[in-house]
């Protein structure tokens, strides 16, 4: 009972408490820190060094000062902490705009919970879910937005109710498309439904005022009842990164256990020898023991603690590029490209599937009527001769006023036929002008604006506009329409409603002569089921121009009407309004009686409209496919509705022996070349088989597999998800969903990655999707430019990050084997510190943010680049294992080739200049020299940043040393700088110097020796590309493509993935507004190169900005 408090407050629901307000955000001030720290320590890399932070406050473990752990978390937590405050502020910062929204309350009290008064103060947005009593407008419409919904222009129709009238309706729920309820007024029972609902979220517009009652409030709204949890998406790196971490754990142990077993040995030999000088003994067991903790603080760095924060700023920059990239900006609609997640960036480099829908994604979603068939005639494209030229000859509709000047059609005949007054023809546009849910709006005399729920009734009310049948004007009882020059105003008695499972529309109107009748329109097998047996010739001959028309890749549809009896229409209507106010299975009981009554028509003939290709779809698919990417095409449309994304998807390859072959029941269809072994159809994909059940999805998934391309029709949006979940359960592929409407939710959020296109359909595709922009054509850019580049820069900066570590931590683990294993470091305490935090992070921040193998028009030249990420050629768990023996041979130069050189070694004068500092400083000097030099080798594109990092992080360590050696730092804290001098004892020593040159030479040479061989013998294709790049000077004019011709036979049929339809809010008299100007352009610039299939030109690379040939 929604306006009954005392009810409603036994539920606790928000409306019965008056707390409409809502919170989406985390934390506040007191539980900001604990929260934020209790998170973070739940990251096991975090909760590793709060363990060591622990062990180092033990002196008899601890070998290292409390800041070489101290500094590295603190500044890792607070990075991670300014992070999350700045999300949460955002966050409270919209939840207060929210709840502060301010709407004027009439009356509260015991009976009633809220009646609110809403008035748009520059576009208000309801604050609670409403049901609308009043408005301002006539007949007491609303005109609402609701973009926070669905991106759509709505129109909420007025509920004839007082605050205190029972209202009765379901309880809170998700279902942002439906709304279940009665009221009763005066004894009489009338029902509810989502069009007489203002949702939180939606907008008023050309609305001053509006009366509503709080049906559900904060937390119960349906729009937070949406705001679940979104599942988290993780890439195929992270996940290894976890099987990684948990390695280097392991290693780690392993390491700290062979060290600490051989200072046992050690104390139990030699160590015994100097008991006596100890002031107290200690067991070689208990030695090792404390020797074992004291080596896993040491060891520490060989577990990345900055790796997470340092993926997340490369991430982050990535996703910056997409938002950047003007080539990806789409000037007509004002949308630029967006990254909505950061996370995934470097899986846009693995694609192995795509999944794509069909209308509004791959074409245009905007229609035109091309031709018709009306009683068995076909009518459009005609043709007439232009001198020595065929051309097509285009209708002169000047003879009508009130005709679409934009409007076009190509066949005389059909407008003389009309004129003429055939019956036929002229009921047949009557239909279309009749059997629909379209709004008009008409600001001057003749000038008329049709906003349709769908582009494909747009575009029938504008032809039969145009041929002499004029909708006009509706209210919610009657129609008028002009009807060749006269104006005629039918009675509307019901509106049978599309939705998915009728894929049909029904309107029954009464003629000013007082004859009822039905007018249908759906698609063509439906209908043909429901026609009388007198319409079998006709219903022949219509098919075959189904066929002609499909073979175009035109959209059908099949018109028909049936004379109604008048007294059984009044028994109709009375069983139609008990089903129509029931609250259990009112949308099946409604269902049984519209089939009742849709029987028994007769066939008027079909419509073909043209959904045309976005520009550049099929050059993309081109590009996709080069990158030995497979595309699967999931529509709603049934078999031939696809006909031109399949038209399309042929263009790029031409195969022998390739044939369509279609499965009704199964919805797939294979365009494959027919291997000499096999027969098809395969036997087990019978027309009575469902593909995705159980014992068949695998019959399924490896007959698609075979398959260059697979479409697949008459799809659901929950089929769309399982035939996406199929793929990513079996093949353990990389997958992308792309679609524009709110039936490619599902798909989008099933893939690994989802992609919304901003379409005409919505912007709930959008809304879940991973990445956005507008139109098909940019993805191609998404995946071969931004994608490869995302996932080449972070394999190079993950492979670096392990190599500069284990180096790092190897040198320790040598150390060990010298000094006795007693957990000395082999590195200043200070170098230790700064060695991750300020000495290597920027150059390899650099490296991960600037890099490019290649520059994107290369990129698209050679899409074969875009393989390797597929096959995880660039990281994987032999990549890592390379990159630790690569280590290994590091340290063991970087440890023992200074240790030989300082041995026994004297200075210039005669002194001594073997000591443990002076090792020290040679030793780390060298490792930061070696692994800066391996930056360098790795990086392919260098910038004026990398520079600038790399010498400047080289030009910092020195300036660390020097300062932090000096007398004045020693005498300030003694006991924090003890390596006073040593800097500038032995840095002026020439032995030294040579020393570092030696090492640096003996670490890299290998590396350089191997990839040199490499190149030469077994070459990449990314060293064929980079060959090429540096011998070709002037980029090649790009080749002209010839357009094959299509010569499909398939039928092309009404979308089965359309949402509902607008037929109840007709009858309730709903009327929608213009969409409001779009704002200026954010660029002037026009169209991209690509949308007009142009040759792009990008700058080269010239030979000095070409490093050495390296992987």
């Amino acid at each position: 009972r929604a306006n009954d408090r005392e009810l409603n407050l036994s539920y606790k629901y928000a409306v019965s408490t008056g707390d409409n307000a809502i919170k989406t955000s985390k934390y506040n001030v007191f539980t900001f820190l604990p929260l934020n720290l209790f998170e973070q320590f739940q990251r096991l890399a975090n909760a590793y060094f709060l363990f060591l932070l622990c062990l180092q406050s033990i002196p008899e473990v601890s070998s290292l000062p409390w800041y070489t752990t101290v500094v590295p978390l603190v500044l890792v937590l607070s990075m991670t902490m300014a992070k999350d405050c700045s999300d949460d502020m955002n966050r409270h910062r919209c939840d207060r705009q929210v709840n502060n929204r301010k709407v004027e309350v009439l009356i509260e009290g015991e009976s009633v919970s809220f009646l609110l008064l809403c008035k748009p103060d520059s576009q208000c947005l309801e604050s609670a879910d409403l049901l609308l009593l009043s408005s301002s407008e006539p007949l007491n419409l609303v005109y609402i937005e609701t973009a926070e919904l669905d991106g759509c222009v709505s129109v909420c129709c007025m509920c004839l109710c007082l605050p205190f009238t029972p209202v009765r309706c379901e309880p809170p729920n998700n279902r942002l498309d439906k709304f279940t309820g009665t009221l009763t007024l005066k004894g009489e029972t009338y029902s509810l439904d989502n069009e007489r609902i203002l949702l939180r979220g939606c907008t008023l517009r050309n609305t001053q005022w509006c009366f509503g009652l709080v049906v559900f409030g904060g937390p119960d709204t349906k729009l937070m009842q949406n705001c679940g949890r979104t599942t988290f998406k993780r890439t195929s790196i992270d996940r290894l990164m976890n099987v990684l971490v948990l390695s280097i754990f392991g290693f780690l142990m392993i390491m700290c256990l062979i060290l600490a077993i051989g200072n046992g040995i050690w104390e139990y030999q030699e160590g015994s020898k100097f008991a006596a000088f100890l002031p107290k003994g200690v067991s070689a067991p208990f030695s090792a023991f404390l020797t074992f903790w004291s080596y896993v603080i040491i060891l520490n760095t060989v577990v990345p603690i900055s790796l997470y924060v340092s993926v997340e700023i490369i991430r982050l920059g990535n996703s910056f590029y997409i938002n950047w990239d003007r080539k990806m900006y789409y000037p007509k609609s004002d949308t630029p490209a967006e990254a909505r997640t950061t996370t995934l960036n470097e899986e846009l480099g693995q694609i192995k599937y795509i999944f794509s829908d069909k209308t509004g994604t791959l074409t245009q979603n905007i229609m035109t009527f091309n031709k018709c068939s009306i009683n068995g005639k076909s009518y459009g494209e005609a043709w007439g001769v232009v001198g020595l030229f065929r051309t097509k000859k285009k209708v002169d509709f000047s003879w009508n006023n009130l005709a679409d000047p934009k409007f076009c059609f190509h066949d005389n005949s059909l407008v003389e036929v009309v004129r003429a007054g055939n019956p036929e023809v002229q009921a047949f546009f009557r239909l279309l002008a009749l059997c629909h849910t379209v709004m008009p709006e008409e600001k001057k005399e003749g000038e008329l604006y049709y906003q349709a729920q769908s582009p494909d009734e747009g575009a029938l009310v504008t032809a039969a506009r145009n041929f002499g049948f004029v909708f006009r004007s509706r209210t919610p009882e009657s129609i008028t329409v002009v009807e060749m020059g006269e104006l005629v105003t039918y009675e509307l008695l019901a509106v049978l409603d599309f939705n998915n499972v009728r894929k049909r529309m029904s309107v029954i109107v009464r003629s000013p002569e007082g004859k009822l009748t039905l007018y249908c329109k759906g698609a063509d097998t439906i209908i043909f089921e429901r026609l009388s047996p007198s319409c079998s010739n006709l219903t022949e001959v219509t098919t075959e121009h189904l066929n002609e028309f499909a073979g175009e890749g035109l959209r059908t549809l099949a018109l028909a009407y049936k004379d109604i009896d008048p007294e059984y229409m009044e028994d109709w209507k009375l069983r139609h309004h008990v089903a129509n106010t029931a609250m259990d299975e009112r949308e099946e009981k409604l269902d049984a009686l519209y089939e009742e009554i849709e029987k028994g028509l007769l066939l008027l003939g079909s419509t073909a409209v043209e959904d045309k290709l976005q520009d550049g779809v099929p050059q993309t698919i081109e590009q996709l496919s080069k990158a030995d990417i497979k595309i699967w095409v999931l529509t709603g449309d049934k078999q031939g509705g696809s006909s031109s994304s399949e038209y399309t998807i042929r263009l790029y390859h031409i195969w022998t022996g390739i044939v369509p072959i279609f499965h009704e029941q199964s919805f797939i269809t294979f365009l494959l070349p027919i291997p000499s072994h096999l027969t098809f159809p395969p036997p087990s994909l019978s027309t009575q088989a469902f593909a995705l059940e159980k014992d068949m999805e695998m019959e399924l998934l490896r007959t698609a597999c075979m398959c260059q391309t697979v479409i697949c029709c008459r799809v659901t949006p929950l089929q769309k998800a399982q035939v996406v979940e199929l793929v990513k359960k079996y093949k353990q592929a990389v997958t992308l969903a792309i679609g524009d409407g709110a039936n490619d939710v599902s798909m989008i959020k099933a893939a690994h990655i989802g992609v919304g296109i901003s379409g005409q359909e919505g912007m709930q595709a959008v809304l879940s999707s991973d990445y956005s922009f507008a139109q098909f054509r940019y993805l191609q850019r998404l995946l071969l430019v931004h994608g490869r580049w995302s996932y080449l820069r972070m394999c190079k900066f993950l492979r670096y990050f392990f190599y500069k570590n284990f180096t790092f931590t190897f040198v320790h683990f040598w150390y060990g084997f010298f000094c006795g294993f007693s957990a000395q470091t082999a590195y200043d305490d200070w170098f230790i510190t700064l060695f991750n935090l300020v000495y290597t992070a920027l150059p390899v921040l650099s490296l991960s943010l600037f890099d490019q193998d290649v520059n994107d028009w290369w990129s698209f030249q050679y899409p074969q680049l875009y393989t390797p990420g597929q096959l995880n050629q660039y990281f994987s768990k032999r990549a890592f294992v390379y990159t630790v023996l690569h280590s290994v041979y590091s340290s063991l130069v970087l440890f023992f080739i200074p240790w030989a050189a300082m041995y026994d070694t004297v200075r210039d004068d005669g002194k001594d200049i073997v000591d443990y500092q002076s090792f020290a400083l040679l030793a780390q000097t060298c490792l930061l020299i070696a692994v800066s030099i391996q930056l360098g080798l790795d990086t392919h594109y260098w910038t004026a940043m990398n520079q600038f990092f790399l010498w400047g992080s080289l030009s910092v360590y020195f300036a660390v040393i020097f300062t932090m050696y000096s007398n004045g730092m020693f005498l300030t804290l003694t006991s924090s700088f003890p390596f006073i001098g040593t800097a500038r004892n032995s840095l002026n020593q020439p032995n030294v110097w040579l020393t570092m040159l030696l090492t640096s030479i003996l670490c890299v040479l290998p590396v350089v020796a191997y990839r040199f061989l490499r190149i030469l013998l077994w070459p990449t294709i990314n060293d064929k590309v980079r060959y090429k790049v540096r011998q070709d000077k002037v980029l090649p004019p790009t080749p002209r493509r010839v357009q094959a011709r299509r010569t499909s036979t398939r039928r092309s049929g009404y979308a089965f993935s359309h949402a509902q339809g607008y037929g109840d809010l007709v009858t309730s008299g709903k009327f929608l507004r213009r969409t409001p100007k779009r704002r200026p352009a954010l660029f002037s610039q026009t169209d991209s190169p690509l949308a007009q299939t142009q040759p792009q030109f990008y700058r080269t690379i010239s030979e000095r900005e070409e490093p050495p040939l390296s992987p």
